[in-house]
């Protein structure tokens, strides 16, 4: 009886496997193929690589590439917000992918390259449109350490930072260091953010921290730290001291010193030996000229004593400055205007005794003339106490990266 038992319960599970239904298989679907970074498909297509001509339009590109006026004129139209025809740049890439079947080649697409990140695409062919396409970018923070032994351009290269730094750091200490003046053995440390694309350098973004040192021992730290209530100033040595001062360091940017101050310099015109109580920059004509610092106009005009094109600027505590043989003012200035630091005031020439283009630049502190290089800035307000412990700490942070 047990053997008959066993018997039917198999004969039974038997007959509920033959009764349930079979599970149909799905058929595989082949997954479809991920858009391309362009939005259309170029295989099968040629492509042409060519750049926008100087003065070309956007019509005279597009009919350049193989559309008639008339398609080139409604693609232009449909621009609207996607693209402004009117800052297409000379010299930018362009790339344009045609039918390659046929005896007559159509263009399909065409590509403009903004730059490194952004691209638009114009559909040409059955109908137009036109989109925005942005490569995928990397942000990624870095330490930087440089220390000049030839230039500040080349040491950055060689310490692998992009010769673009330069510009953040001469805004950042534009008030405390002279970027004329750098002698072997300056160093600069940063902490810094910046973007790249497939590789290449996009933009230096936030500079968070810099160390100025020399070999003797000074040292000048930019930190940046923002209060709630704001503000123009957002970098602050130790301590809380603002990195803003009441002078610039310069009037005018990245050029040369073509003649110091001195009481005994031969005039290179006049070979004469006189005291020149001047630094002279080099710089090409038309550079752009600044105020160093707050101040009224006190004089603006011809100089007959052999400087050209001059201003004088009263400042406060007793200071002038002056700036001498300019090729032009700039619009509106005139005797009695205020100014603040940093404003346009006028472009680099040679007018006047000049051997050629550059600016004469001086210095008075209650009358007498002083070197501007050993200019003595007075400080701005420090930073608050409120927030003193705070940016202690950040700074403390930041000494702790820096290499020895």
């Amino acid at each position: 009886m047990r053997v008959s038992r066993v018997f039917c319960l198999l004969t039974l599970a038997l007959s509920l496997a033959a009764c349930r239904p079979k599970v149909q298989e799905e058929p595989a679907v082949e997954p479809e193929p991920p858009v391309p970074a362009l939005g259309f498909r170029p295989e099968g297509l040629a492509v042409d690589s060519l750049v926008v001509r100087s003065g070309e339009t956007f019509t005279g590109l597009m009919t350049r590439l193989g559309m008639s006026q008339e398609d080139a004129f409604e693609l232009g139209q449909l621009c609207d917000s996607t693209f402004d025809v009117r800052k297409l740049r000379a010299g930018n890439a362009v790339l344009a992918y045609y039918d390659s079947t046929g005896s007559a080649r159509r263009l399909r697409y065409a590509v403009y390259q903004h730059g490194i990140v952004r691209s638009t695409v114009f559909q040409c062919a059955d109908s137009l449109a036109l989109w925005n396409v942005d490569k995928p970018v990397v942000h990624e923070r870095k330490l930087t350490d440089v220390t000049i032994s030839s230039s500040l351009w080349n040491d950055m290269v060689a310490a692998g930072a992009s010769p673009n730094l330069i510009m953040s750091l001469a805004d950042i200490y534009q008030w405390s260091v002279n970027f004329f003046g750098l002698q072997d053995g300056d160093r600069f440390r940063m902490i810094y953010d910046q973007t790249l694309c497939e590789g290449q350098l996009v933009s230096i973004d936030t500079v968070h921290f810099c160390l100025f040192s020399t070999p003797e021992g000074k040292e000048v730290a930019a930190v940046r730290f923002e209060t709630t209530e704001g503000g123009s100033n957002t970098y602050w040595d130790k301590g809380g001291e603002s990195l803003k001062r009441m002078f610039l360091k310069a009037p005018l940017k990245y050029n040369r010193i073509s003649s110091r101050f001195s009481y005994a310099r031969r005039h290179p015109v006049t070979g004469v030996v006189r005291p020149h109580t001047a630094v002279d920059y080099a710089a090409p004509t038309g550079t752009p000229v600044h105020a160093i610092g707050d101040g009224t106009v006190t004089k603006l005009g011809w100089d007959g004593g052999g400087g050209g094109n001059r201003i004088r600027i009263k400042h406060a505590q007793g200071y002038e400055s002056s700036y001498m043989h300019l090729s032009r003012y700039a619009p509106g200035l005139k005797t009695g205007s205020r100014v603040s630091q940093g404003d346009l005031i006028g472009y680099v020439g040679a007018t006047g005794t000049a051997t050629g283009p550059h600016l004469d630049f001086r210095v008075f502190q209650n009358g007498r003339a002083i070197d501007p290089l050993s200019l003595n800035s007075p400080a701005s307000e420090p930073l608050d106490t409120a927030y003193l412990a705070d940016f202690n700490r950040l700074y403390e942070q930041y000494m702790a990266q820096m290499p020895d």
